[in-house]
């Protein structure tokens, strides 16, 4: 969970306001495909962490995809700025959204992106087009010119004619088929599994995009026949709201909690309040506990609460049986008794 340097082979525009980054090879960062990186650089003397998915396969060189974002340090630093030979601190590859790899199965898989959403998709679509898999990815875009890696995608397209079937929606651009032209919604994505996508040939789904294109993507693979626990999401996390109503603790005593917080193989015992996420506390007491989004989207700061109770307010990223088993997002989780022990070890 500690960070380690990387050093950029690569930087290389693929759209105007988007980079993909490479790196030379380092020891630890193999991935799985759908993972990600968390990177920390200061601006300004404070500390930004960004995570950023990978767009490579496994095997390949490491990359990642960075769109810039209006206001974002990040992103335009990355945009503007990273050059070849720069190095920077960056967490070993974390994240469940990535499907199993089964060689010569023949599954048919649907990839559904939106954006930026591309990037994990895009590993992922490689993955399983090299197992000898089946894929249909639908990619939602303003235009012709904000498509990422539409290159790697034709060269895809090439390699795999007759297993990958790419429909480009574009919001913007008038198509030879009134259908891709458009927003990827609701009645669009009804409209393509009526005519274009066969559902019932579907095995699986993996969907990256905004929350509002996710949350509408899901309700539509369901009602046309895809059980719930084929779906996979990976949310953006600038579309997440603020922290949830915390109900439950408004009827606890505010006195302060007793927490101790198991990391790489030290306990450290501090005392906080009950308005405060597990997370800041520990960064409170100087406790080199990891995080990236803050905002419950990633898995990062995931750990598992061993003794006491906490309410979690916020979870896009761990599954029903993970929660069920003790484990937490700590950006997200506030005390709730006297004592609370949690083990950031067990959770990765």
């Amino acid at each position: 969970m500690r960070f380690q340097p990387l050093t950029v082979a690569e930087v290389r525009k693929t759209t105007r306001d988007a980079v993909v980054v490479t790196f030379d090879p380092a020891p630890g960062f193999e991935f799985r495909a759908g993972q990600y990186l968390t990177f920390r650089r200061l601006f300004e003397g404070v500390e930004v962490r960004r995570s950023y998915s990978i767009c490579a396969a496994p095997g390949e060189a490491l990359q990642v995809g960075i769109k810039r974002v209006d206001g974002g340090a990040f992103s335009t630093w990355a945009n503007e700025a990273l050059a070849p030979g720069d190095r920077i601190d960056a967490m070993l590859p974390m994240g469940r959204f990535t499907p199993e790899i089964e060689p010569n199965t023949g599954k048919h898989t649907l990839l559904i992106a939106v954006g930026s959403g591309i990037t994990p998709v895009l590993s992922i679509a490689q993955a399983l087009l090299q197992a000898g898999g089946r894929v249909t990815l639908l990619y939602g875009n303003r235009a012709v010119n904000t498509i990422m890696f539409q290159t790697e995608l034709d060269d895809l397209k090439s390699r795999f004619l007759t297993r990958l079937a790419v429909v480009h929606v574009l919001k913007q651009d008038a198509q030879d088929i009134p259908l891709f032209t458009g927003r990827l919604d609701g009645a669009k994505l009804d409209a393509l599994f009526a005519a274009w996508v066969q559902i019932d040939t579907v095995d699986e789904a993996f969907l990256c995009g905004p929350e509002s294109m996710m949350d509408v993507a899901v309700e539509r693979l369901v009602a046309h026949g895809l059980p719930p626990e084929r779906i996979q999401t990976e949310r953006f996390v600038g579309t997440q709201t603020g922290r949830l109503p915390q109900i439950t603790r408004a009827t606890v005593a505010a006195k302060p909690t007793e927490v101790t917080l198991r990391l790489d193989g030290a306990a450290h015992v501090v005392t906080m309040e009950r308005d405060q996420s597990l997370l800041e506390a520990a960064l409170e007491n100087a406790i080199d506990a990891p995080y990236a989004c803050k905002a419950g989207v990633c898995s990062t700061c995931m750990c598992r609460v061993v003794e006491g109770e906490v309410e979690m307010v916020q979870n896009h990223a761990l599954e029903d049986d993970e929660v069920a088993h003790g484990y937490v997002l700590s950006c997200q989780a506030y005390p709730l008794s006297d004592r609370v022990v949690v083990d950031y070890d067990v959770g990765h």
